[in-house]
């Protein structure tokens, strides 16, 4: 029988989110307006480490290899950033945020990558795979792009939205936006990298 990976655990169906703005698309004349958790749901696999999903054989090993590399790179450039640790552990737990450097080579804060998850994109031509990074955070796996992973209960897969893992360039090539405890109380509570504001709630974590 085929291996089946640890993979995420959820114990509610997706829910709508609130629609967020892309902080720091001034460039782009303030229109960049998107929800990573609207619009096509695509079937995701997710793993804590790059062996965990080559033992799963459910994508093949160099789709985890290309995946994974992706989400590090991700990671590293586009990871969620706050001025302080103790307002990145208030999203991400206490011990789970690291130094980072921000844009302009100031020291900030960011959460620990947790895992990495691959979506399977459809297209005309056939399909294609690609893989970003996983936070945790109390109410569930978000995506480096904001995006959370849910489960479809008509078919039992783990889904999550196509643009939480591919997301348009304006969204790519945008800075992280260096969060403050204001600029995140101000928007309601706490969000990822770029000012996301999510609505919703999931709890769940990586399973046996």
């Amino acid at each position: 029988m085929r291996k089946r990976s640890a993979s995420l655990q959820l114990t509610t169906m997706l829910a709508g989110a609130t629609a967020i703005t892309l902080a720091g698309c001034e460039d782009h004349g303030g229109q960049a307006s998107w929800d990573p958790n609207r619009g096509e749901q695509v079937q995701a696999f997710s793993y804590k480490t790059l062996q965990e999903c080559k033992d799963a054989n459910e994508v093949s090993d160099q789709q985890c290899e290309t995946s994974y590399a992706a989400a590090q790179k991700d990671d590293e450039k586009n990871a969620p950033r706050f001025e302080a640790r103790s307002t990145c552990e208030d999203v991400y737990g206490v011990g789970n945020c690291v130094p980072r450097t921000g844009s302009d080579g100031h020291s900030v804060f960011g959460p620990l990558l947790a895992g990495f998850v691959i979506g399977r994109m459809l297209d005309g031509g056939g399909g294609y795979y690609r893989g970003t990074g996983l936070y945790h955070r109390d109410d569930g796996y978000y995506s480096t792009w904001g995006g959370r992973l849910g489960r479809d209960y008509g078919s039992g897969r783990t889904v999550i939205t196509r643009e939480s893992i591919d997301p348009p360039d304006a969204i790519r090539s945008a800075p992280p936006k260096i969060q403050t405890r204001t600029s995140v109380v101000s928007r309601g509570g706490f969000g990822g990298g770029r000012a996301y504001a999510h609505g919703g709630g999931f709890k769940g974590g990586f399973g046996g």
